[in-house]
This record gives structure tokens, C-alpha cells and sequence, in this order.
């Protein structure tokens, strides 16, 4: 299974945001026991720098990058996707470049707390409980 991670996931495990941090984390060792394939938008890894400098300092951050980096694979951004994106029904420019790096690696889904910023979303979109149950159920054959 090829899930694309939204900012929020990560952000809940490396700030320990309470009380979503369980389920996040638990979706992060799926990726790491590689029970699930997970990609990060490229523009992710941006933001969480940001983010995670302001908050951390910079060696931290850099330190989690590198960490985050190793687990998941980086979908890219290019001209396609930000030119589909902008063509997009969605709210937010950010999730919809989310949304097209996901189509375009050919994830099967998106885990994100806000589903509603991705009501216009081609590919299913999973809230972090939602996709624990779903990994659950499906043989783990079909997980890769």
C-alpha cells in the first residue's frame, strides 16, 4: 500500500502533539517495519524544516529530516503538478500539490487529520485511526 503522508501526521510525532501523536506514530512504524509504503511530498520536507527549526533549533531539525528522510520516499514537485494543482477545486495551493505529487507516484491514498481540506481529492483520504483499522483488515500481501 502507497500512502502519501500529509504535514499534520508527521508534525503530531516529531512535536508530540497530543492527543494525536499515538495513532501518528503508530502509522510511522508501519512505514518503518515497511508494512506500508510511505511517501512524502517533496514540499513536506520544506515545511517541516521550517517548522521544526523555529521550534527545535537547527541541528534538531535537521536530525529529524534526516531520520524522516531515511523512512519515506520524497514524491516530487515539478511543473506538471503545479500546474495541475492550480487547476484544482482545493481551498489550499499546499494541499493541492499534496494531492497531485500523490496521483502522480501513484499512491493508493493520503492520510491527513484534515479531511476536509481534501473534499476534492481523486484518491481516497484517510484519517490516521481510519487507515490503522484498514491496514489491519487487508492481507499483508496487498500492504506492498
Amino acid at each position: 500500500m502507497k500512502i502519501l503522508f500529509d504535514t499534520n501526521i508527521l508534525l503530531d510525532v516529531l512535536l508530540d502533539r497530543q492527543p494525536h501523536v499515538e495513532h501518528a506514530a503508530l502509522l510511522l512504524s508501519k512505514v518503518e517495519r515497511s508494512e506500508i509504503l510511505g511517501y512524502l511530498c517533496a514540499t513536506t520536507i520544506t515545511t517541516l524544516h521550517y517548522l521544526l527549526h523555529k521550534t527545535l533549533g537547527g541541528e534538531p531539525a535537521r536530525r529529524h529530516l534526516h531520520t524522516i528522510m531515511a523512512l519515506f520516499t520524497i514524491a516530487p514537485v515539478n511543473r506538471i503538478i503545479l500546474e495541475n494543482a492550480l487547476s484544482k477545486k482545493f481551498k489550499d495551493f499546499e494541499d493541492a500539490v499534496i494531492h497531485e505529487s500523490a496521483v502522480h507516484m501513484g499512491a493508493d491514498s493520503i492520510v491527513t487529520r484534515n479531511l476536509k481540506d481534501f473534499k476534492h481529492a481523486t484518491l481516497p483520504v484517510y484519517e490516521p485511526l481510519e487507515l490503522l483499522c484498514l491496514t489491519k483488515i487487508l492481507p499483508s500481501s496487498t500492504q506492498r
